[in-house]
């Protein structure tokens, strides 16, 4: 384990330069007087490194001092090539600088972790994307990629679901996040934390302001705090339903963001009680891609609302067999 952590100490010095003794401590999960002696034992090593006290002092190693470390484990050496969705990397414009960094990993590893890396690399695969997902809009990352990296100001053009017309918004942005193979914008406007999807966005342009998010929140945290407000969101509406057993797989699967609790399936009933929960009463006729094989039993409101779905599409097909006929 000191290993380990001397080694870190190493790489984050080499990285970031002069880095104060509570962060690594905070950041390795040691005491700071831990932090001492470990760069004491760097010293004594033959690593040229120095601590400096005082309210701008901090640690850090002689300037020009580089070391090619190579002390991966077998572990770590496989677990860098399991390789995330590559619809990212490519999205970013970064696959063929991918696989030139993997290339030069590979040949920097000790050699007996090579082959067991090689194999990883052939033998596991991280796909991202949702079964049956759809095809997904071209998306144009660049002015948002060039925004975040250059910490400027952003001028959007963006759709929101279900509107005719973009809006325009002026937004500080922390970052992007890949989630489920769709990617967002993440942004303060008006120091409220936005969530865009990439693929609404209509155009974006540079703004020659700074950037001005909130002290002290990065792009961890504001993901945190929107994710929190998606998935947490309070439904409002409590909805039993009665699913055939031979659907409830699929039923769990499309619906397991609205589900106020998992079912109890155990017996050989043909019918399994689920309960949901909905925001708004519309929302409930989504129900309806389920057919006979699934019944509202409460409350009233919802289950009137899907026979009128039902009938609405009932008086549609006949209106259009009249028609034809």
């Amino acid at each position: 384990m000191k290993a380990d952590r001397l080694l870190s100490i190493l790489l984050l010095l080499q990285t970031r330069g002069r880095v104060p003794a509570h962060e690594l401590a905070d950041r390795l999960e040691v005491s700071v007087r831990t932090i001492y002696r470990d760069v004491e034992a760097l010293s004594a090593s033959g690593v040229p490194v120095y601590a400096e006290r005082g309210r701008h002092g901090g640690i850090e190693l002689l300037a020009g001092f580089r070391t090619d470390v190579t002390g991966l484990t077998a572990d770590e050496s496989r677990a860098l090539f399991i390789l995330a969705a590559q619809g990212a990397h490519a999205a970013l414009g970064l696959d063929a600088a991918l696989g030139s960094a993997l290339r030069k990993v590979m040949a920097a590893l000790p050699a007996p972790y090579r082959p067991a890396a090689e194999v990883t690399s052939r033998r596991i695969l991280v796909d991202a994307t949702r079964w049956k997902g759809g095809p997904q809009p071209a998306v144009d990352l660049d002015v948002l990629q060039d925004a975040v990296f250059t910490d400027r100001r952003l001028r959007l053009r963006y759709r929101h679901s279900g509107a005719k017309e973009p809006s325009t918004y002026t937004v500080d942005p922390y970052g992007l996040v890949s989630k489920a193979g769709v990617w967002y914008l993440i942004a303060d406007r008006r120091a409220s934390p936005r969530l865009f999807r990439a693929d609404r966005v209509h155009s974006a342009a540079l703004l020659p302001d700074p950037v001005k998010r909130r002290p002290g929140v990065e792009l961890a945290d504001a993901w945190e705090e929107l994710r929190r407000q998606v998935e947490e969101r309070p439904g409002g509406l409590d909805v039993t339903v009665r699913v055939r057993r031979s659907r409830l797989d699929m039923f769990l699967r499309l619906n397991a963001s609205s589900l106020a609790e998992l079912p109890d399936d155990e017996g050989e009933n043909e019918w399994v009680t689920v309960r949901l929960s909905y925001g708004v009463v519309h929302e409930a006729r989504q129900l309806l891609q389920f057919a006979d094989a699934l019944e509202v039993v409460s409350p009233p409101e919802v289950r009137a609302e899907v026979a009128a779905a039902a009938a609405s599409v009932t008086e549609l097909y006949q209106r259009v067999g009249r028609l034809s006929s």
